[in-house]
């Protein structure tokens, strides 16, 4: 039986752990002003805070990755 790269077996082959704003802005190529943007606009993935630190669950930006892609392809 081959075994397949941990990598996906991980959430969709991202890491198995909460982002930083600097992984979204190094994810996407967008600086890290756009993704705080984003977050004030409420227009980019959903984010939480731990104490006074932002985090991303990966699953969550997957899912808005997924959502922004359906609506382009209905577009």
């Amino acid at each position: 039986m081959a075994s397949q790269p941990i990598t996906d077996t991980l959430r969709a082959g991202l890491p198995d752990r909460y982002l930083t704003p600097d992984d979204i802005a190094a994810m996407f190529g967008v600086p890290l002003e756009t993704v705080y943007s984003w977050r004030k606009k409420r227009t980019g993935p959903p984010g939480f805070r731990i104490g006074k630190h932002l985090r991303y669950d990966p699953t969550a930006v997957r899912t808005w990755v997924n959502d922004r892609m359906a609506d382009s392809a209905a577009a």
